[in-house]
């Protein structure tokens, strides 16, 4: 039994929301929105503005709505992402997309993601840029698919061509290994012949020189006896 100053909690009803949900599924919905980061360019926008403003504070007053516009226009884009599915908010405008509406996704080169429809139009997802597809297909639940993921079909594929791309190289670096090889080889080989025909010329030079002297030396003697054969005549 409880106390008349003890608080009661209310009984669940059909209409209550089960916690942690905010559009009242079984999950809580994604807010896709622009970086709170954004502000500090706010900022910085109302600083020039404000100096500006003080030179003329009559002319130019109305320069001072350009960072409240910006600030709303933070606060307002975004795009939830939930199982009864997107809900798109600009700053004039909000727009619900069911999922049975939507056939794909287009990133664009430019500007946010376009959401494709069934009916053949295309609508922009407010603050949804090309780097948070990812994000978005996340909150999806395989709805949208991730356009960055890899099927395990391909990267089987690229696993097998990496490894075939690496014994090829195994293979070229062997065949450079045994060409280099087989040229060091020639090249010592040739080195060793051009030095055999320089030793043999070089001897061959020398017993030219060898027999030439012998021969100047004979000539020099047979000279020699001539003369000493002449002078013996004269006598």
């Amino acid at each position: 039994m409880s106390s008349p100053h003890q608080s009661v909690p209310p009984a669940k009803s059909s209409h209550t929301a089960p916690e942690g949900s905010d559009t009242g599924g079984g999950s809580a919905a994604t807010v896709i929105r622009i970086p709170r980061l954004a502000f500090l360019g706010v900022f910085i926008l109302f600083m020039c503005v404000f100096f500006m403003f003080v030179g003329w504070p009559a002319g130019l007053w109305w320069m001072l709505l350009i960072p409240v516009a910006v600030s709303v226009w933070v606060l307002r884009t975004q795009t939830t992402v939930s199982e009864g599915g997107l809900d798109l908010r600009t700053v004039f405008r909000s727009r619900h997309l069911d999922w049975s509406q939507l056939k794909g996704v287009r990133i664009p080169k430019r500007g946010y993601v376009r959401a494709d429809l069934v009916d053949g139009t295309e609508v922009k997802l407010p603050a949804v840029s090309y780097d948070r597809v990812r994000d978005l297909a996340i909150a999806s639940q395989g709805r949208i698919p991730d356009p960055y993921a890899v099927p395990p079909g391909d990267a089987g594929s690229a696993k097998s061509g990496d490894a075939s791309a690496a014994g090829a190289d195994t293979d070229s670096a062997k065949s450079d290994d045994a060409v280099a090889s087989t040229t060091d080889a020639d090249v010592t080989e040739t080195d060793d012949a051009d030095a055999a025909v320089t030793d043999s010329g070089a001897q061959g030079t020398t017993d030219n020189a060898g027999t030439d002297r012998d021969k100047g030396e004979a000539a020099s003697a047979a000279a020699d006896d001539d003369a000493s054969g002449k002078d013996s005549n004269k006598q």
